[in-house]
């Protein structure tokens, strides 16, 4: 095999935690007979760099990092020719989780030299590419505050989260939406509305993962109106991941959506990342747009 294109987001998750990941890494692609040009690039230059190699008409692509990493990667490489290898060296990695990418170094290095490419959805809001999740409402403010703190203060990720959390309740509101689902109109209130790529167990089994990334539809999920104490009781229960069915409605056969409010900019959430949008806010899914290997 000839030499593969391998980025490391230097600022983020393992990667920014273990100062010998780049020589782990070559070591696990070379035990699996990839042969990697390996470069580490600064977050902010991530998806120019990997939409220069698509347009270079690179096959593959290999990218280590977490949700995030993965996000800007899949954003430059959608619709392209170029298929997306995936190292989990996040936090959490829902995407690589829910492919069924093995989060083990090694094993995940397997995988790309297995060589079978899927071709899975993405969703994407006013022409932002997400390969998980969006939200408005509670969501985007606590993770605007967690930066801030983390900016401004230091404090841990985990940390400033939980601080980030409190405060948010303790400044609960509503959200008054109107949301066009396909082609039917409906006003909400609601402290959260979350938009994912695919649909999203609720179930005590696997709560917040997905069965599958190629069924090409959105998966809606309203919180119900509540009180600040009924909010609070509901954060607990899907803390310890025990949400009932009178928390959360879920909206069925979502192709497209249109949010509308009388706000002139909306936070929203973007695998994490937070935006100010203008509304209307269009959510669509891309059917089998992004090229992966993966089992």
């Amino acid at each position: 095999m000839s030499k593969v294109n391998v980025l490391l987001n230097r600022g983020g998750g393992a990667v920014a935690a273990d100062s010998a990941i780049a020589e782990k890494v070559t070591a696990a692609l070379e035990a699996a007979r990839i042969h990697a040009e390996l470069e580490q690039i600064d977050g902010g230059d991530y998806e120019v760099r990997c939409r220069a190699i698509a347009e270079r008409g690179d096959p593959l692509l290999i990218v280590g990092g977490g949700d995030g990493t993965i996000s800007a990667a899949a954003s430059a490489l959608v619709g392209t020719r170029t298929c997306l290898g995936i190292l989990p060296l996040g936090t959490l990695n829902h995407f690589s989780r829910d492919l069924g990418i093995p989060a083990d170094l090694g094993e995940a290095a397997k995988v790309i030299a297995g060589g079978k490419e899927r071709a899975v959805d993405v969703a994407e809001m006013n022409d932002h590419v997400f390969i998980n999740n969006s939200a408005i409402g509670l969501y985007p403010l606590m993770v605007i505050d967690r930066d801030m703190q983390r900016e401004r203060l230091g404090r841990s990720k985990k940390l400033a989260m939980i601080v980030a959390s409190a405060r948010a309740l303790i400044r609960f509101g509503h959200q008054r939406l109107t949301l066009t689902v396909n082609d039917e109109k409906q006003r909400v209130d609601t402290p959260l509305l979350f938009v994912g790529n695919n649909d999203y167990r609720t179930d005590l089994g696997a709560p917040g993962q997905r069965e599958s990334l190629d069924e090409g539809q959105l998966c809606v999920l309203v919180m119900r109106k509540k009180t600040r104490r009924g909010l609070i009781a509901a954060s607990v229960r899907a803390l310890f991941n025990r949400t009932r069915e009178d928390d959360m409605e879920r909206i069925d056969g979502v192709d497209r959506l249109r949010v509308s409010s009388h706000r002139s900019a909306i936070a929203v959430s973007l695998d994490g990342e937070v935006v100010r949008a203008a509304p209307p806010l269009e959510y669509r899914i891309r059917k089998g747009a992004l090229r992966v290997i993966a089992p």
